[in-house]
């Protein structure tokens, strides 16, 4: 299917892709058209490893090779100049691609198979949750448009982390997306200062992204969705006083009307809370309530674990704040 030029949904560590020939200007073409996916987005080019990523990238500096030593396969995505062969519409015209080597024996076999590199965004539609299980796939994308390979339940269950050398500080790293390799590890590796991105690029601003997973709003249930802290429940309790139902996605047990709300426990462990993220959400939503209600880590987790902070944005892009 791939050779045709088709489409092939495969599962990662993180979650499930939406897999075409990464020089295949057509079949992409069907990527974005089938998600509805914004041609300003880039995608991240799945590789087998160095080698294959080297078929993609201009350039493969020794800060590269080092990462991928660390953590390939796996969840890190590194930004690098842009091969002149790869199809301008996978980096969204912008002059930058990201690669990554997933950790998954599926991923990696139709890699080595194919012997090509594999955009794959999430296969969702675009902003939505991403897809963690292949019936979360299968519940979009006909069959006739997508080839679903079933590889079980994402471990991870978020996006990888990218990170970036360009448009940062002269001898320093960037993380445009923060995932579950934490800056930390990145640079204990490089040995140089890494960054967390600040501005993030508006939706509607036209430009090249310079990295996926960067829109405002992304993530997202159909169901209209609030974040708040621990401190704001009083303000979420009074909210949910004139909601007719609504369900809540908390760290802590709350007092809630059980008669119209549902409660929901998230897990405790930042590794946890990251697999078990978007299935959740997508619980809530085919629960159909008025309202999603969810609880941000808060800054005391995100200082005790930076895994904690790749959760966080996740929330942050899926739910709007209480007072909005």
């Amino acid at each position: 299917m791939l050779k045709q030029g088709g489409l092939v949904a495969f599962p990662t560590e993180t979650v499930y892709g939406l897999g075409a020939d990464a020089f295949d200007q057509r079949a992409i073409e069907k990527v974005f058209r089938l998600k509805g996916r914004p041609s300003h987005n880039p995608l991240i080019v799945h590789v087998s490893g160095p080698e294959m990523a080297k078929r993609v990238t201009a350039t493969w500096p020794s800060e590269a090779q080092r990462l991928a030593d660390a953590f390939w396969p796996g969840p890190l995505s590194i930004v690098l100049p842009k091969s002149r062969k790869l199809p301008a519409i996978v980096t969204a015209g912008g002059d930058t691609v990201a690669v990554r080597c997933p950790d998954h024996p599926t991923a990696l076999t139709l890699l080595e198979v194919s012997d090509t590199p594999l955009v794959g965004p999430s296969a969702n539609l675009s902003g939505g949750v991403s897809p963690t299980r292949a019936e979360h796939v299968y519940d979009v994308f006909p069959d006739d448009e997508v080839f679903v390979l079933d590889g079980g339940p994402c471990r991870g269950g978020i996006e990888s982390t990218v990170v970036a050398f360009s448009n940062t500080p002269r001898g320093h790293a960037t993380i445009l997306r923060p995932g579950l390799v934490t800056p930390d590890q990145i640079q204990s590796v490089l040995n140089i200062p890494v960054l967390l991105a600040n501005k993030q690029p508006s939706s509607d601003s036209g430009q090249p992204l310079p990295s996926p997973g960067m829109l405002d709003r992304h993530y997202a249930p159909s169901t209209p969705a609030l974040r708040f802290a621990s401190s704001e429940w009083g303000g979420v309790a009074a909210r949910l006083e004139h909601t007719r139902r609504a369900v809540v996605l908390s760290f802590e047990p709350r007092t809630i009307d059980v008669a119209r709300h549902t409660l929901l426990i998230l897990p405790s462990q930042p590794d946890a809370c990251a697999a078990g993220l978007y299935t959740m959400l997508r619980e809530a939503d085919a629960a159909r309530p008025d309202l999603i209600v969810i609880e941000s880590p808060g800054p005391a987790r995100e200082t005790a674990d930076p895994r904690w902070l790749a959760v966080a944005d996740r929330i942050q892009r899926a739910a709007t704040t209480l007072g909005s």
